[in-house]
């Protein structure tokens, strides 16, 4: 891909391309109400809630996990925020920051994809794991409804999705990792929002997040990659804090020539943003899709189309001589650890995902181990997967993740398939009960007792319904 910020992209040398673009954000975020959103993106966002409380949940037992609420409990002081998963209560921004790691520790949350063709992927940020956390943490000790929490939830990913949307493309070649920068923007809407700011107030609010913005994709694979996504809900909640206490800052932190979109890209496209908050939803349109593994999404099409090739062939381990996946360049770049040696590398491994579900048939959490991934057989078949530049997957353009997959069996046939995207997708949807499921095996790594999984599901169906967060709260927390 051409790696030169495409021609609409402009430089921001011209302040009045974006004059007032900071305000409509603000002005979006404190006007849309509950009964503004249409109810199917109420719906389609109940998954990824529900869906992002089951990721805290296991999160709470990963080594960052443990780290982080050592953490906490070293620094924070007493507070009234849950940390998911966990006995303590620490104030707002720790949980944030506490509750966006656990989501984001796995690799198994949401992920937005682009409306432009120009965005390699077709992948722009994880928008629940910075959104989530600050919307909950402010509910909850707000004693507010679930459709607070839905409205502020809600307009805060739309946000976020709109701003990775606009922004120049080289912001994540060129090395950011967008769910921390442009996350911090949606928990200081959502957080901005649940406390009732007026639109000067968030306005600086959203000036001081942005001035905060940061995390770098050379962490990928490390558990640097979940902090970024803490971090950027923590930040939102402490630029609500200080602005809500007079702190001052710029007004047009997005638009301005040395603001935002020019100083992390080199320049942003005014029309994906401008009149587009919220019309359509990023929900809706392109949508939003939730993992089936934890696991980077660029595997997500490879895995799906595996999984179906050994239900309708029968394929066996100990048959498969080889396996070709075939992918464009991009996912070869991404995708970067070929011979995983923990966990962490084997979400970004190719090779590992197709190896263990000839294996076992499966990749959940349990398999997405340290003893799993050094196993002797796993390192063996993935010595037989070749992961390489696919010329039918580079004509099908950077906007999908095409996979190529031929699988040369012992006995000489070769067993061929190729997918675009994977089960999770808008394409392909994870209706609310198969979430449910997934959520189940979240909860059951987490060894969280089966009466309150069970209760969660329910109330998260059913949010809209809820008059005080505390009773889910208290269903999270240990």
């Amino acid at each position: 891909m051409d790696q030169r910020t495409p021609t609409h992209f402009t430089p921001q040398n011209d302040p009045s391309v974006g004059e007032g673009l900071t305000a409509e954000v603000a002005a979006f975020v404190l006007a849309t109400d509950y009964d503004a959103i249409p109810s199917d993106v109420v719906e389609l966002g109940k998954k990824s809630i529900l869906d992002g409380f089951g990721l805290a949940l296991s999160g709470s037992v990963a080594m960052s996990g443990r780290y982080v609420q050592q953490h906490v409990s070293d620094v924070a002081g007493a507070g009234k925020a849950t940390v998911i998963g966990t006995g303590i209560k620490v104030p707002s921004r720790f949980a944030a920051f506490a509750n966006g790691v656990g989501i984001h520790a796995d690799d198994y949350d949401d992920t937005q994809l682009a409306v432009a063709e120009d965005r390699v992927y077709g992948l722009l940020t994880h928008p629940t794991a910075p959104c989530l956390p600050a919307a909950f943490a402010e509910t909850e000790l707000r004693s507010l409804s679930g459709r607070d929490l839905l409205a502020a939830y809600l307009v805060g990913v739309d946000v976020e999705c709109k701003i990775a949307e606009a922004i120049s493309p080289r912001h994540y070649q060129h090395g950011f990792h967008a769910t921390a920068t442009c996350g911090t923007f949606a928990a200081a809407s959502a957080a901005g929002k649940l406390r009732g700011f007026d639109q000067e107030t968030l306005q600086r609010a959203l000036s001081i997040a942005g001035s905060q913005s940061a995390g770098l994709r050379e962490n990928f694979g490390t558990m640097t990659k979940p902090f970024h996504a803490g971090r950027s809900s923590e930040s939102g909640i402490v630029a609500c804090d200080l602005a809500g206490m007079g702190w001052s800052a710029t007004d047009k932190i997005l638009e301005a020539p040395r603001g935002f979109f020019q100083a992390h890209g080199g320049g942003y496209d005014i029309n994906a943003i401008r009149g587009k908050l919220g019309a359509p939803w990023s929900f809706a349109d392109p949508g939003i899709s939730i993992k089936p593994h934890p696991s980077g999404s660029l595997t997500h099409p490879g895995m799906t189309e595996m999984l179906s090739l050994i239900a309708e062939h029968g394929i066996k381990a100990e048959d498969v001589e080889r396996v070709d996946v075939g992918t464009n360049h991009n996912m070869l770049n991404a995708l970067i650890h070929h011979r995983p040696r923990n966990e962490l590398q084997a979400k970004f491994s190719m090779e590992f995902c197709m190896a263990i579900l000839l294996l076992d048939g499966r990749a959940n959490l349990p398999e997405f181990t340290d003893e799993t991934v050094l196993r002797d057989d796993v390192q063996a078949m993935i010595e037989r997967v070749n992961f390489h530049n696919h010329p039918d997957a580079e004509a099908a353009g950077y906007a999908k993740m095409t996979t190529i997959l031929d699988i040369q069996m012992k006995d000489g046939r070769k067993i061929s398939g190729r997918a675009d995207f994977g089960k999770g997708s808008p394409a392909n949807p994870m209706s609310y009960d198969e979430v449910a499921d997934k959520f189940r095996g979240c909860t059951e790594f987490a060894r969280w007792p089966q009466d309150k999984s069970e209760a969660i599901i329910d109330m998260v169906a059913t949010l809209e319904k809820a008059t005080d967060m505390g009773k889910l709260a208290a269903a999270l927390a240990a």
